[in-house]
């Protein structure tokens, strides 16, 4: 199971025996409460990576894990100032997002340049442009960080940009709300819309923390006139894309599912729907108290009713339910593409079965 990272660098020390000025830690994990009544307990799964060339530190450490604990998870802690419980020193750190400036800026000043340059130049894209080109080619790019599910073009918007995928991963989405496609590092997409002037026929949205260059209309045509190999590249981009949509309909249309509780329970169910990143909806019929909704994106349970409740308490009550008929369609509507998650989704589970076996037990 992969979590989030959350970079924090030490912002100021004061006589800190171990860490200094610019020191970078990554956190990651969550925090979950099980038992019940008096038997509590709390599980988490924080891991704290340290500079290479420090040692741990228990104080520190105890600091980070306690923000996990707090706000349940990593990435659900908020930018900030944190200083640590100090010992013979303190420190203190600071979370914020990276810098959203210029590429040109950055590529100027930063000591990171070449080895940035040295990604860039295996991404199909630039690797059209010849190496002595290349600096100057991406110095018309700007960089910009995209938190996760963050909606970076929605359909019917102007093609405005040309984006490439430096970090993380973005899923292409139609008109129902279904993902058809996800791009990784060096990967491009918005380029049908300034080649066609059209609008955006898809949604793009971050499936996790994401860097991604970009560059506009004019400055992407002067690109694509400088380097000719450039549109034989996107002639077969486009080939490969047909392909690949075509494909897509086909599993799509066969990927309604249907069925009983007897056969598979909602435990099981909603397991399933979300280790496959399914995005759809979730109907629950002949259940104890009627019919249950639950929607579904990229696999993050994002709405849920049942009995006239809603969210997380619809969502534990119907994990009781044994009997009743499932069908899993897939699509949301466009205003669901970036609704927020109900909760984690292996919190929300584990804290559901939970609930069930102790109300089992009375």
């Amino acid at each position: 199971m992969r979590f989030q990272k959350i970079p924090f660098r030490v912002k100021e020390t004061q006589n800190c025996p171990m860490f200094m000025k610019d020191d970078c830690f990554v956190v990651s994990g969550v925090a979950v409460t099980m038992g019940g009544g008096e038997n509590n307990s709390l599980v988490t799964t924080t891991v704290i990576h340290h500079p290479d060339d420090r040692e741990n530190c228990p104080v520190l450490n105890a600091d980070l894990n306690r923000l996990v604990i707090i706000h349940e998870r990593a990435d659900l802690i908020p930018q900030g100032i944190y200083p640590c419980s100090g010992c013979s020193g303190t420190l203190t750190l600071e979370y914020i997002e990276r810098r959203k400036d210029d590429l040109s800026k950055f590529l100027e000043e930063s000591d990171k340049a070449a080895g940035l340059l040295q990604i860039l130049e295996t991404f199909p894209f630039f690797s059209n442009i010849e190496r002595n080109d290349l600096e100057e080619v991406v110095k018309s790019f700007k960089m910009k960080r995209f938190s996760r599910n963050e909606i970076i073009i929605r359909h019917g918007d102007p093609g405005d940009n040309f984006y490439i995928v430096v970090s993380g991963r973005v899923a292409v989405i139609n008109q129902t709300g279904i993902a058809i496609a996800e791009l990784g590092g060096g990967e491009v997409f918005g380029e049908m819309s300034l080649l066609s002037d059209e609008h955006a026929s898809a949604t793009v949205q971050a499936m996790e923390d994401s860097e991604i260059l970009y560059v506009d209309n004019r400055e992407f045509k002067n690109i694509l006139q400088n380097y000719p190999l450039l549109q034989q590249y996107f002639t077969r981009l486009l080939a490969r894309r047909l392909s690949r949509t075509n494909t897509f309909r086909t599993v799509d249309y066969v990927s309604i599912m249907t069925g009983r509780l007897e056969e598979f329970s909602p435990e099981a169910l909603f397991q399933s729907l979300n280790a496959s990143r399914k995005t759809g909806i979730l109907t629950l019929s002949d259940l104890a108290e009627g019919t249950a909704r639950f929607s579904f994106r990229q696999g993050a349970l994002i709405r849920a009713s049942y009995g006239g409740k809603k969210g997380k308490t619809a969502f534990y009550d119907v994990l009781r339910e044994e009997s009743g008929t499932f069908r899993f369609t897939p699509g949301l509507p466009p205003e669901d593409f970036d609704a927020p998650e109900i909760g984690y989704f292996m919190k929300l589970l584990m804290v559901g079965l939970e609930l069930a076996d102790q109300q089992e037990g009375e």
